[in-house]
């Protein structure tokens, strides 16, 4: 059965005239019987060997062109569905194996212990000594993860292993790992002098650190909590940092909505004065004790607040110059109503996705704020996730 491939869907799966998804493939590619007679002119051969087993990627197919073509496409038809015009700038993508944390696997074996990702759609999963995503540091980890493995999984059980850059050593969280005894305590405490960890974490909760799980954000050093979110990429990070000091000009007064532990919050706090909401009081906690310890910022202040449940009102942001909103991917609805509603002339979002964000764009739109400009960044390298940064302002 000969099938065209029509167009790539949100998921990066190629679409046939038949309606049929088909993963790692390309638009006006024919595939006959699962092989590809007439293969793109943007089909390349992926940089990693383990490309074909490995469900880590999803694009090393496709020519860098065609990648960033597309992902800035997914916004550019996200805005438009709702009849939005931006001007969408040249898309910025962070280089190979830039990605600094990942939630890796791991599975006990009759001689040890594997480490790696799941193949696509399956249980298997699939070691990658050469993966050309991750940062070098994280590869080199995968003994100390194979230990860790022995020591957390059962004979049958598989565990989740979240390991994060930070600038004193890993930072790893055991996910779904067995109960650690007191013993084991013990012995993983000598395991993090042994190799030299920042932090190690059994499902969230810190069992021995060796030095803080630093990591910097403007002027201010933070030492998030186990678990905590992270741009992917300092690479990443750096790009939507830029464009959130750039979308907030020279405001005074800001409010960082979905503040986190103060990726935005200390950076701005260069220039201004911020009050800083985060639905997570560890996430608030951290963030202050940054700020706390940092030199040259001016006054921060956390509030532990459900902007889902509770969002900011217009009345609470009478003395606000600008905003900085970067929601999780569901978006921010309820807050960009009340925003929508206010005076503040200057906003800057952040968004992980291209459609909560064209929804929440909209209602700001009708409420009177110009959508300036979109900056997409690509911090997942291959994979069909697209993140951007945005300036709206109100005359």
């Amino acid at each position: 059965m000969t099938q065209t491939i029509l167009r790539l869907n949100h998921k990066g799966e190629g679409v046939t005239d038949a309606g049929t998804a088909i993963p790692r493939v390309l638009p006006d590619e024919v595939i006959e019987d699962g092989r590809i007679v007439t293969p793109s002119t943007d089909r390349v051969s992926a940089p990693c060997r383990h490309f074909k087993s490995c469900g880590g990627c999803a694009m090393q197919h496709a020519n860098d062109d065609f990648v960033a073509d597309w992902k800035t496409d997914v916004i550019r038809l996200g805005l438009s569905a709702r009849r939005i015009e931006a001007d969408i700038r040249p898309i910025l993508t962070s280089p190979a194996q830039s990605r600094r944390r990942a939630t890796l696997h791991g599975r006990r074996t009759k001689k040890g212990a594997m480490v790696g990702f799941f193949g696509r759609g399956s249980d298997a999963l699939i070691e990658i000594p050469d993966c050309k995503l991750l940062d070098p540091k994280l590869i080199a980890a995968f003994p100390v993860l194979e230990e860790l493995t022995i020591a957390a999984a059962s004979r049958k059980s598989t565990v989740g292993l979240a390991v994060t850059l930070s600038e004193n050593g890993l930072d790893i969280d055991i996910l779904d790992a067995m109960e650690l005894k007191p013993q084991g305590i013990l012995e993983m405490s000598a395991l993090v002098e042994r190799h030299k960890l920042a932090r190690l974490s059994w499902d969230g909760e810190a069992v021995a650190t060796r030095e803080p799980a630093i990591q910097t954000f403007g002027a201010g050093k933070v030492s998030p909590p186990p678990g905590a979110f992270l741009q992917a990429t300092a690479h990443g990070q750096g790009i939507l940092s830029n464009c959130v000091t750039e979308a907030l000009g020279d405001a005074k007064q800001v409010v960082d909505l979905f503040a986190g532990c103060g990726t935005f919050t200390l950076p701005a706090a260069e220039k201004a004065e911020v009050w800083a909401l985060e639905g997570d009081e560890s996430l608030i906690a951290a963030m202050d004790a940054g700020w706390r310890m940092a030199t040259g910022l001016k006054k921060v202040t956390g509030e532990t607040r459900d902007l889902f449940r509770r969002p900011l009102l217009p009345h609470e942001l009478r003395k606000t110059d600008a905003v900085i909103i970067d929601p999780p991917r569901a978006g921010a609805e309820a807050q960009s109503i009340e925003l929508a509603q206010s005076d503040v002339k200057r906003i800057a979002a952040v968004s992980c996705n291209p459609i909560s964000f064209a929804r929440d764009a909209e209602i700001l739109i009708k409420g009177g704020y110009t959508l300036d400009w979109v900056q997409p960044v690509d911090q997942f390298r291959w994979s069909s996730h697209v993140e951007l940064a945005a300036q709206f302002t109100k005359a």
